[in-house]
Protein backbone atom coordinates (compact mmCIF):
# COMPACT_ATOMS: atom_id res chain seq x y z
CA UNK A 1 0.00 0.00 0.00
CA UNK A 2 1.53 3.75 -1.16
CA UNK A 3 1.63 6.32 1.07
CA UNK A 4 -1.27 8.20 -0.13
CA UNK A 5 -3.32 5.25 0.45
CA UNK A 6 -3.02 5.21 3.98
CA UNK A 7 -4.44 9.19 3.47
CA UNK A 8 -7.14 7.85 1.55
CA UNK A 9 -8.45 5.13 4.09
CA UNK A 10 -7.77 7.55 7.26
CA UNK A 11 -10.62 9.29 5.47
CA UNK A 12 -12.88 6.44 4.64
CA UNK A 13 -12.50 6.96 1.06
CA UNK A 14 -11.90 4.08 -1.12
CA UNK A 15 -12.53 1.68 1.70
CA UNK A 16 -14.92 -1.32 2.50
CA UNK A 17 -16.20 1.55 5.09
CA UNK A 18 -16.48 4.18 2.59
CA UNK A 19 -17.98 1.90 -0.52
CA UNK A 20 -19.35 -1.35 0.56
CA UNK A 21 -18.94 -4.03 -2.62
CA UNK A 22 -20.80 -7.45 -3.13
CA UNK A 23 -18.86 -10.14 -2.68
CA UNK A 24 -19.17 -11.51 -6.31
CA UNK A 25 -20.76 -10.00 -9.30
CA UNK A 26 -24.40 -12.14 -10.65
CA UNK A 27 -23.80 -13.07 -14.04
CA UNK A 28 -25.09 -11.07 -17.06
CA UNK A 29 -27.64 -13.43 -19.04
CA UNK A 30 -28.66 -12.18 -22.71
CA UNK A 31 -32.00 -10.41 -21.75
CA UNK A 32 -30.24 -9.08 -18.59
CA UNK A 33 -30.15 -4.47 -19.01
CA UNK A 34 -27.14 -2.98 -18.34
CA UNK A 35 -26.76 -2.00 -15.46
CA UNK A 36 -26.12 2.02 -14.41
CA UNK A 37 -23.01 2.70 -13.39
CA UNK A 38 -22.70 3.41 -9.53
CA UNK A 39 -21.32 6.83 -8.51
CA UNK A 40 -18.59 7.17 -6.03
CA UNK A 41 -19.70 8.35 -2.33
CA UNK A 42 -18.96 11.43 -1.61
CA UNK A 43 -16.56 11.75 2.04
CA UNK A 44 -17.04 14.72 3.58
CA UNK A 45 -13.49 15.41 4.03
CA UNK A 46 -13.96 18.62 5.24
CA UNK A 47 -16.12 17.65 8.40
CA UNK A 48 -13.79 14.69 9.34
CA UNK A 49 -10.49 17.12 9.04
CA UNK A 50 -12.18 19.84 10.91
CA UNK A 51 -13.89 17.23 13.80
CA UNK A 52 -10.35 16.25 14.31
CA UNK A 53 -8.73 19.28 14.55
CA UNK A 54 -11.44 20.65 17.22
CA UNK A 55 -10.37 17.39 19.12
CA UNK A 56 -6.62 18.36 19.04
CA UNK A 57 -4.64 20.56 21.63
CA UNK A 58 -2.63 21.74 18.89
CA UNK A 59 -3.27 24.64 16.64
CA UNK A 60 -3.27 22.58 13.07
CA UNK A 61 -3.99 24.45 10.08
CA UNK A 62 -4.66 21.43 7.38
CA UNK A 63 -6.26 24.08 5.45
CA UNK A 64 -2.73 25.18 4.08
CA UNK A 65 -0.15 23.09 5.83
CA UNK A 66 0.89 19.56 4.46
CA UNK A 67 2.37 18.86 7.81
CA UNK A 68 -0.27 19.58 9.50
CA UNK A 69 -3.07 17.51 7.36
CA UNK A 70 -0.66 14.50 7.35
CA UNK A 71 -0.75 15.14 11.41
CA UNK A 72 -4.21 15.45 11.80
CA UNK A 73 -4.51 11.90 10.12
CA UNK A 74 -1.86 10.83 12.57
CA UNK A 75 0.00 9.84 9.78
CA UNK A 76 3.83 10.39 9.65
CA UNK A 77 4.54 14.13 8.48
CA UNK A 78 8.36 13.84 8.69
CA UNK A 79 10.78 15.62 5.93
CA UNK A 80 11.31 12.02 4.89
CA UNK A 81 8.05 10.79 4.91
CA UNK A 82 6.62 14.15 3.27
CA UNK A 83 9.50 13.57 0.26
CA UNK A 84 8.35 9.92 -0.28
CA UNK A 85 4.88 11.14 -0.64
CA UNK A 86 5.99 13.84 -3.22
CA UNK A 87 7.68 11.03 -5.41
CA UNK A 88 4.90 8.79 -5.26
CA UNK A 89 2.74 11.55 -6.17
CA UNK A 90 5.24 12.62 -9.48
CA UNK A 91 6.58 16.23 -7.73
CA UNK A 92 8.48 18.21 -10.32
CA UNK A 93 12.08 17.70 -9.61
CA UNK A 94 12.81 21.14 -8.99
CA UNK A 95 10.42 21.28 -6.30
CA UNK A 96 12.13 18.78 -4.28
CA UNK A 97 14.94 21.03 -4.47
CA UNK A 98 13.68 22.95 -2.10
CA UNK A 99 11.02 21.83 0.95
CA UNK A 100 8.73 24.92 1.01
CA UNK A 101 7.74 24.38 -2.71
CA UNK A 102 7.95 20.54 -2.77
CA UNK A 103 5.31 20.97 0.61
CA UNK A 104 2.81 23.90 -1.54
CA UNK A 105 2.91 21.41 -4.46
CA UNK A 106 2.10 18.46 -2.06
CA UNK A 107 -0.50 20.16 -0.17
CA UNK A 108 -2.59 21.16 -3.39
CA UNK A 109 -1.69 17.47 -5.12
CA UNK A 110 -3.17 15.83 -1.93
CA UNK A 111 -6.01 17.85 -1.76
CA UNK A 112 -6.50 17.61 -5.30
CA UNK A 113 -6.21 13.60 -5.56
CA UNK A 114 -8.58 13.49 -2.58
CA UNK A 115 -11.00 15.19 -4.37
CA UNK A 116 -11.08 12.96 -7.47
CA UNK A 117 -11.35 9.40 -5.42
CA UNK A 118 -14.70 11.38 -3.55
CA UNK A 119 -13.65 13.72 -1.54
CA UNK A 120 -15.59 17.22 -1.16
CA UNK A 121 -12.96 19.36 -1.09
CA UNK A 122 -13.73 23.05 -1.38
CA UNK A 123 -12.69 24.59 -5.08
CA UNK A 124 -10.91 27.28 -3.20
CA UNK A 125 -8.25 24.51 -1.84
CA UNK A 126 -7.62 23.51 -5.17
CA UNK A 127 -7.02 26.61 -6.94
Amino acid sequence: MGFFSSILEKLGIGSASAAPQPDSAPEPTAAAPTPPPQEIPVVDVVAQLEQRAAATPQKLNWRTSIVDLLKLLEIDSSYSARKELAKELGCPPEFMEESAKMNVWLHKTVLARIAANGGNVPQDLLD
